[in-house]
């Protein structure tokens, strides 16, 4: 015996299309059916036993009927459906401004005048998932209000101004029925946290540190709220790549990493958050999304040119970018590798106190920095921009380190 389908929980009218159903009703100009069209759209269908009931009082006898001012604004401005979407502007308010936020949050990140890109980007991005969450939780019957019990009676907390106080970002994934995964909670997390240190406080530039993270909570919301909402609603069909206007070269490459000086909170509240991780959290493309981008010099004649190629792991071309890629991997070294790497380029007298001596006083193991890390086997590790800052000092100081009497 086939099983029937679950009643939709959604499906149901909301107040103020009750009021207004009582309203057209006392009017008398339309019957039932007619009236049921105005309330039924793509995203939700309602029986005509619904319209019924209030009209014969069966249900939503304290619910007053609309003006004819209301009732007249409401024609007027019918039938208020998205045409992309199908969602309702009024009844779907909080999933269409889910969408749209997001789209606001990567167009701001897009644009190439912007300076304060990840900031703004995150705030508008809680935003969208705050609205979606919202949007859902409703539907399911969930009460996302905070309450609180005075002398044994539960209170709504009212904001300063009186309204209800709802759940922040946090308390919509702390829920248990929470509908998104894991990784991408682990994600929107991490930017939570990021959004509290710099929430009041003047940061530099963080773009391309934590870009991969920004990159997945874009792709993490647009399969959610295809997953949620309906396929409908997605916003890849909305944004392409945006175009550039030159390549990188090595140099500009490695300028860029040279002045990514992340401000010392933001690395710790990074490095914070990461520790409390799995192995495979981290490595998820749904907590971080990496690309690599590789120039093709070739094309084929007579097929489509695509700006962008997605390689996949497991094929043969994406294999071989993947070991390219380690090939030009930055290299790690010990202080004793430098150490011989001077006296080998012609500073025999350049030892280790003289190294430990040079990085002490210049900071250089500062978070943000970025002259070198802490490996697995927890011993600390330079990278070549800190061996051609201990080079540049003792080329200043030849005399001090290169071959003769001590000076």
């Amino acid at each position: 015996m086939t099983q029937r389908p679950k009643r939709n929980a959604a499906n149901k009218l909301e107040r103020w299309e009750i009021a207004l159903i009582k309203r057209m009703i006392s009017a008398g100009i339309l019957n039932d059916q007619d009236i049921l069209a105005y309330f039924t759209r793509p995203t939700r269908s309602i029986n005509h036993a619904r319209i019924a009931e209030i009209r014969n009082q069966a249900k939503h006898r304290n619910v007053a009927a609309a003006s004819q001012a209301e009732l007249g604004a409401f024609l007027q401005a019918w039938p208020q459906i998205d045409p992309v979407t199908g969602a309702h502007l009024r009844g779907d308010e909080l999933l269409v401004k889910a969408r749209e936020a997001m789209l606001q949050a990567v167009q701001g990140f897009n644009n190439p005048r912007a300076y304060f890109k990840s900031e703004m980007f995150i705030v508008i991005a809680v935003i969208a998932y705050t609205y979606l969450l919202h949007w859902h939780y409703r539907r399911s019957g969930v009460d996302i209000r905070y309450k609180r019990a005075v002398d044994g009676v539960e209170t709504v907390l009212k904001t300063r101004h009186g309204a209800d106080k709802h759940w922040e970002l946090e308390a919509c994934i702390d829920y248990a029925e929470c509908p998104l995964d894991a990784p991408t909670i682990a994600n929107l997390r991490f930017l939570i946290a990021i959004r509290h240190e710099i929430e009041h406080q003047l940061t530099n530039q963080i773009d391309d540190t934590i870009s991969a993270k920004l990159q997945a909570c874009c792709l993490n919301f647009n399969r959610a709220i295809k997953e949620i909402a309906g396929a409908q609603h997605g916003l890849d069909r909305d944004l392409s790549l945006a175009l550039q206007f030159s390549g990188i070269s090595r140099d500009h490459r490695n300028i860029l990493l040279s002045e990514t000086d992340m401000p010392a909170h933001i690395q710790a509240a990074h490095t914070e958050y990461e520790d409390g991780l799995t192995d495979e959290m981290v490595a998820d493309p749904r907590y971080s999304y990496r690309v690599a981008y590789i120039e093709q010099a070739v094309n084929s004649r007579g097929k489509a040119d695509q700006v962008v190629e997605f390689l996949r792991p497991g094929t043969e071309k994406g294999d071989h970018v993947r070991l390219a890629l380690r090939e030009v991997e930055k290299p790690k070294l010990k202080p004793g590798q430098i150490v011989s790497l001077m006296r080998e380029e012609g500073y025999p007298r350049f030892n280790l106190h003289h190294h430990t001596q040079l990085w002490q006083t210049t900071d250089a193991k500062a978070p943000g920095k970025a002259f070198g890390t802490t490996l697995a086997d927890g011993a600390w590790y330079w990278y070549p921009a800190w061996v051609d800052q201990v080079r540049a000092h003792v080329q200043a100081n030849g005399d001090r380190y290169g071959p003769g009497p001590a000076g």
